[in-house]
């Protein structure tokens, strides 16, 4: 299991889209923020009153079970690709529309609290992973979405993507 801090990703090694993530992510052990954001996240999502499950901020913005749904499948796609990438596999990923993933999985019609167990199963499948990786298989790169990105990089994009949308449900859902 990986007992080092898995290094910072250079700009080169991810497209310049995914900053607004990475930037997000203080330095200092990713691994140790992966597993502090899983309890703070969970503690947060278990707060949810029934009555705001379903809640938007605003007309055609995504419910609060919609944006657990997002940050859970986009955290499947982020850890596949870093899988495969890991793995030294060398074809190329393609993108995917989370607009369109979140129209069809209808997770209005989940349970919340089967969506946070969801979450919680996925979080800590990423941080296994993350775990088994040495600094080789880390810095090793292929290509998603059209852009190259590095094993590394997808860690930090990972944590980066949960900061945003818990700084949303701290900022937009007045969730706390």
């Amino acid at each position: 299991m990986t007992t080092f801090a898995i290094e910072r990703p250079k700009a080169d090694e991810h497209a310049a889209y995914y900053s607004r993530y990475i930037d997000r992510v203080p330095d200092g052990n990713v691994i140790g923020l992966l597993e502090s954001q899983l309890t703070d996240t969970l503690a947060l999502l278990r707060r949810v009153p029934r009555d705001r499950e379903d809640f938007a901020y605003a007309e055609g913005k995504w419910t609060v079970k919609e944006v657990v749904g997002h940050v859970s499948d986009a955290e499947r796609v982020f850890s596949y690709r870093a899988l495969r990438f890991a793995r030294n596999d060398k074809t190329e990923l393609a993108g995917f529309d989370e607009n369109t993933w979140v129209a069809a999985a209808n997770f209005g019609r989940q349970r919340l609290a089967d969506m946070i167990e969801d979450f919680n199963v996925v979080r800590q499948s990423t941080i296994r992973f993350a775990k088994s990786l040495n600094a080789e298989e880390l810095a090793r790169r292929g290509v998603a979405s059209g852009n190259e990105v590095s094993v590394r990089a997808l860690f930090y994009i990972i944590a980066g993507h949960e900061r945003h949308h818990v700084g949303l449900f701290r900022e937009r859902y007045q969730l706390s």
